[in-house]
């Protein structure tokens, strides 16, 4: 599936979900002195979104395999800051929304992980490379295979 907007992303809707879930949990009272860490967490969340959003919108995959990689790793920021206030006793009544947020903070880096993989495998080089020609022709190309796959699938013998 193509997308047009990078608001329609599956993974930039579960990473918006994280942040606003991550700014919840940082108004919390256990935050209310620690701002440094409330802010940093606050920061790393939010950077998934974005840097997916900025990746999408620059036109090549390059770009865009660059800034997934960013956004992969504020993720993993995020997990690394989670499991650190896991182990704070002024935080132990939260280790089960702790726990939910790092497992969504991992899905996240699975999803970007996969998209990044078939970005890599990819021989197209980004929207701003392609002329209405090229466009047509990796349109076709995409079309040709999905049908292969589709005949291949129809015609295998059954067990």
């Amino acid at each position: 599936m193509t997308y047009e907007r990078f608001e329609d992303l599956p993974v930039w809707k579960t990473a918006i979900e994280l942040a606003e879930k991550i700014y919840a949990l940082t108004e919390k009272t256990p935050f209310s002195r620690k701002y440094s860490l409330r802010d940093q967490l606050e920061r790393a969340a939010l950077s998934i979104s974005n840097n997916i959003a900025e990746g999408f919108e620059r036109g090549t995959t390059q770009e865009l395999l660059t800034f997934l990689y960013i956004a992969r790793g504020s993720a993993g920021e995020v997990r690394s800051m989670l499991c650190f206030i896991e182990r704070l006793k002024a935080f132990q009544d939260l280790k089960s929304e702790i726990s939910d947020l790092k497992a969504l903070a991992e899905s996240i880096s699975r999803q970007i992980r996969g998209w990044a993989d078939s970005l890599q495998n990819s021989d197209i080089k980004g929207q701003r490379y392609l002329n209405e020609k090229e466009r047509r022709f990796a349109q076709d190309t995409k079309k040709r295979e999905e049908f292969m796959t589709m005949l291949k699938n129809y015609q295998k013998p059954k067990d």
